[in-house]
């Protein structure tokens, strides 16, 4: 990789002020014995939260691709979340490894790549979990039908292709390796491209509020339904959706304090801002891969099953005894 002599310019190995002198060494065409640049805490940082994310969406990988049990439309889209989080998780640990280990323009792409493609995949999940609990909502009774299945897979396919595509851009030569003066705040990607990606996010977060007032109107109107014919399953119907909504506020919550930082940065500044900064905003983007497991996997009662299952052998009796719903994810 071609290391930038301007000190604070992007995201990259050893962009802070101190390993200016080691970045521009790393340009040297001579072979010397002496060690490679110095490593970025901020670096160390994200590769660690890199791993984190990788084990935690593995273990939500393997329990559903083992369990077949967990092949409803739900289960399908939380474990398109966790392949996209876990491919996240190793992108950010393979550019740990590219940029002090390898230190290739090759491998720098590929691992970029991987990371936009992952996360764009992630936030794309996490818009299709949005409108299956829409869908489940307002067409209750013929949610499981197989016309819902066949929308999900679809649901799948478009937004695996969407978020290949904008990881294979860097890939195939929307770069800026051979003009710095167009780099973004993560090098290489151009700042058109991390503006489209800007972009993008706003409009699927404001997709998402919209789906989530949607539901909240929907589970009101409901819920009052119910109680007027049956107080009594009214009262146990309420908390079930309640549950539901109250995860989606979560999510929706997290989101946003996780992303929106960085979007906005990235919207804002070019490769000229100090790197500090796009570290700062990074981070907290990546601490959404860590938290999407707890909050859409290990909180649902199958899966808890399933873990129990594996882990000990048996279920306990309080968790047996409840009734699955799609509320419960």
């Amino acid at each position: 990789m071609n290391a930038d002599p301007r000190a604070n310019s992007s995201w990259r190995p050893g962009a802070g002020p101190e390993n200016a002198s080691a970045a521009a060494s790393a340009q040297s065409p001579v072979v010397e014995a002496g060690p490679g640049p110095a490593v970025n805490p901020w670096d160390v940082v994200l590769c660690t939260s890199g791993t984190l994310i990788s084990c935690e969406n593995a273990v939500v990988v393997l329990v559903i691709c083992h369990n077949p049990g967990l092949r409803a439309p739900m289960f399908l889209l939380i474990g398109s979340l966790a392949l996209a989080d876990l491919l996240a998780g190793l992108g950010l640990v393979g550019h740990f490894a590219s940029a002090y280990l390898l230190r290739s323009e090759a491998t720098t792409l590929v691992t970029v790549g991987l990371i936009v493609a992952s996360f764009s995949a992630s936030v794309c999940s996490l818009l299709a979990i949005t409108v299956d609990r829409y869908l489940s909502l307002y067409y209750a009774l013929t949610y499981n039908s197989e016309r819902t299945v066949t929308f999900t897979y679809a649901m799948l396919v478009l937004l695996w292709g969407a978020s290949v595509g904008l990881g294979l851009l860097p890939v195939l030569g929307w770069n800026c390796l051979r003009d710095e003066s167009t780099c973004s705040v993560i090098r290489p990607l151009t700042k058109n491209h991390a503006a489209v990606l800007s972009v993008s996010f706003l409009l699927l977060f404001a997709l998402m509020l919209q789906l989530y007032i949607q539901i909240c109107k929907i589970v009101v109107r409901h819920a009052h339904q119910i109680a007027v014919q049956h107080h009594f399953l009214a009262t146990s119907h309420y908390v079930t959706t309640r549950k539901g909504v109250s995860t989606l506020a979560i999510i929706l919550g997290t989101f946003a304090a996780c992303w929106m930082p960085f979007t906005l940065y990235s919207l804002v500044a070019d490769s000229t801002y100090p790197s500090m900064y796009t570290y700062a905003t990074l981070l907290p983007a990546t601490y959404n891969s860590v938290i999407n497991p707890v909050i859409y996997a290990f909180r649902n009662q199958e899966i808890q099953k399933a873990l129990w299952l594996a882990c000990c052998g048996c279920v306990p009796a309080g968790l047996a005894q409840r009734a699955r719903s799609p509320s419960d994810v």
